[in-house]
């Protein structure tokens, strides 16, 4: 994920030239799920926009959650119940995601491979798909690199090897 700045200035140039507007509710939203880094539910998002006193109802987050999924700018993580920003919104694709179990670590993947064999079986079934979203849950690298040294350090203290 790029920069936050650079995240909401090219969703400003992307909804200029669709004619949307990016209303500063919607701007708001997306600047919290690009500074965030990770999936981010409705609900934190609707804290993080609290303003003093002045409480952000549920419907405007939907509303803001809504309008910038159907431009492309962010995706839904359907088994988190979370949103994260897009990578690369200039284009419309299906979302690919490794979502790692142990740190929270999402990884938005661009994998042509996948949207083919995706369309390929759809296609050949018959099958009229809405929406393709793919999310393989696991350990990534960095967590399964602790995981093993944990391991390896248990056996050693097993046999005696470390205190």
């Amino acid at each position: 994920m790029t920069a936050p700045r650079a995240e909401i200035a090219r969703a400003e140039v992307m909804c200029r030239e669709r004619g949307v507007r990016l209303t500063d509710q919607r701007r708001r939203v997306l600047e919290i799920l690009c500074a965030a880094g990770r999936p981010v539910g409705a609900y934190e998002i609707m804290d993080a926009m609290r303003e003093g006193p002045r409480v952000v109802a549920p419907p405007t987050v939907y509303r803001a959650l809504e309008f910038l999924l159907e431009q492309g700018l962010i995706h839904k993580i359907e088994s988190l119940h979370a949103f994260v920003g897009c990578d690369h919104p200039e284009h419309p694709h299906s979302s690919e995601f490794l979502i790692c179990l142990e740190c929270g670590d999402v990884a938005e993947l661009k994998d042509d491979a996948v949207e083919r064999s995706l369309a390929s079986v759809t296609r050949e079934s018959g099958f009229l798909p809405r929406r393709r979203v793919v999310e393989v849950m696991g350990i990534c690298a960095r967590c399964a690199r602790k995981e093993e040294c944990a391991r390896k350090e248990e056996a050693d203290r097993v046999r005696g090897l470390v205190d």
